[in-house]
């Protein structure tokens, strides 16, 4: 893409209203504006990364034999009375009416709509397990929307549920969802630690929150140093063989880790002191086993292996796609602006042309911009080809986050060189332009 043909507005001031770092720099970067509190517009670079971490976090639910489906934003009030909840949720919901005086509202969750679902199409214990999932927005009428994505009202969510025909099948589904979890944090290259969690209005009595290490995290958090040594890159954990699950799940809640609300000093003393961590986290996913809290009250039964009618257990499974997009910004920045990772970055390169009109920069850039174009990466490099000064385009190189900056100027583009730079580490390489695409496209 092309810096002048692209909508992304860049601010050089910090925003007023903006009280954290994700907030200031996803509006200064031109990837996000507020249409209303806690209600924002994602313009086309802020669109890339939430797309990317959606890709992700499909890519991961599939691989865990999760189906996708889409469930609608807008609901049926008589669903959420089936389930208690319609009174009992409190003003976070939006309600509201439509032409025929019908009550509706705005889902901030779907574990009525799912169950229904469920209930109309499955009659027998054969047809389960099942595990649905899908991404979609969400609405939580928050009593004061701050931090940008990362409390506000409108969100978008990928949540998840499973149905089993007993407790060991059920507890078997949210072990294999802990491990998607994990992988999938990996994979858009944050750390991330699960801890025992409150169940809150979802019920049950098991679940764990997900917490992205960041300075700026709204809970403190205390863990065993052991998880920073855990690898998850490898295959060595199948989902397919319940011994593996198991093993993981004992890894991953036989080490202390809990925020501040559920901190147990007793058992933190326990930990070795040269072991002991603390900081901040901010959440970005949860996981619910809450048994039969809704097949009961939705009257939702299967015929059992003896004949006899049994309630399906549940359980739910949510991570913030557009929390992320905040999240990963609050744990990978620095002064100059956002530091993506790889796997998220809205571009992997951006290329530099430090003397736009001359004729050698110029042909060199449209090389790389061709040669970026043709690889699988697709449209994977901004192009800054404005006529502004070098200094500008630095700064705002910088702002934006891409992985790789390919630096052109007159000197270079004679001999066929560039100048390569690394923004998370700020590595910086002179290059023949074989040696610069090798290493970007690596």
């Amino acid at each position: 893409m092309r810096l002048t043909r692209s909508l992304i507005p860049t601010l050089k001031e910090n925003p007023a209203e903006a009280q954290i770092v994700s907030h200031r720099l996803m509006l200064r970067a031109g990837m996000i504006r507020q249409q209303s509190a806690g209600i924002y517009a994602w313009l086309p670079l802020g669109q890339r990364v939430l797309s990317r971490i959606a890709a992700i976090v499909r890519d991961e639910q599939n691989r865990a034999g999760v189906q996708e489906i889409l469930m609608p934003t807008i609901q049926s009030a008589d669903l959420w009375r089936e389930s208690g909840r319609y009174d009992a949720y409190g003003p976070e919901m939006l309600r509201i009416r439509d032409r025929h005086d019908r009550e509706m509202l705005y889902g901030p969750t779907n574990e009525e709509m799912v169950t229904a679902l469920m209930r109309d199409n499955v009659q027998s214990y054969r047809d389960l397990p099942q595990m649905l999932y899908h991404v979609q927005w969400k609405f939580r009428d928050e009593v004061r929307p701050r931090f940008g994505v990362l409390r506000g009202r409108e969100f978008l969510m990928k949540d998840g549920y499973s149905f089993d025909q007993d407790q060991a099948g059920a507890v078997a589904s949210y072990r294999r969802m802990m491990l998607a979890y994990m992988r999938t944090f990996r994979r858009l290259g944050v750390r991330a630690i699960p801890m025992r969690a409150d169940t809150g209005p979802i019920g049950g009595d098991l679940s764990h929150e997900f917490h992205i290490l960041a300075p700026t995290g709204e809970s403190g958090v205390f863990y065993d140093s052991a998880f920073e040594a855990i690898d998850l890159g490898s295959d060595s954990y199948s989902y397919e063989r319940p011994e593996d699950l198991d093993a993981f799940f004992a890894q991953m809640t036989g080490l202390y880790a809990a925020t501040d609300e559920k901190h147990d000093p007793a058992a933190w003393g326990q930990v070795a002191e040269a072991d002991r961590r603390e900081g901040r986290g901010i959440e970005v996913g949860q996981i619910f086993y809450f048994g039969t809290k809704y097949s009961e009250t939705m009257g939702f039964t299967v015929v059992g292996p003896d004949g006899a009618k049994i309630h399906p257990e549940m359980g739910s499974y949510g991570i913030g796609v557009s929390r992320l997009a905040g999240a990963i910004i609050e744990a990978s920045h620095d002064q100059a602006g956002i530091i993506w990772p790889d796997n998220v970055a809205p571009f992997r390169a951006a290329i530099l042309n430090l003397r736009q009109g001359d004729a050698v920069t110029d042909g060199l850039c449209e090389q790389i911009y061709a040669r970026l174009s043709e690889q699988d990466l697709g449209d994977q490099a901004l192009y800054d080809d404005r006529p502004a000064r070098a200094g500008e385009k630095f700064a705002d190189a910088d702002l934006l986050g891409h992985p790789w900056q390919i630096i052109v100027g007159p000197r270079g583009a004679a001999n066929n060189q560039v100048e390569l730079k690394r923004r998370e580490t700020g590595e910086r390489s002179e290059l023949s332009l074989e040696d610069a695409l090798v290493r970007v496209l690596s």
